[in-house]
């Protein structure tokens, strides 16, 4: 399956039978992306996280530990 990153548009191939080559045929909602600009975002969330000024909300349980 061919499938283009949201990001830096490159095109790339997946497997047919792969776990996220069926989510994306399955639901067109979900988007690809590729590993490197995974990786990008993922380090910038962290630093992001880092400076102590930008709240992750990773569950609504969390919210509600904090009130």
């Amino acid at each position: 399956m061919r499938v283009k990153c949201v990001i830096c548009d490159t095109i790339n191939q997946l497997p047919d039978d792969s776990p996220q080559a069926k989510k994306l045929r399955n639901r067109p909602i979900h988007t690809y992306m590729c590993d490197p600009c995974h990786e990008r975002i993922g380090e910038k969330t962290e630093a992001r996280l880092a400076t102590g000024d930008f709240i992750f909300y990773k569950s609504s349980r969390r919210i509600e530990e904090d009130f």
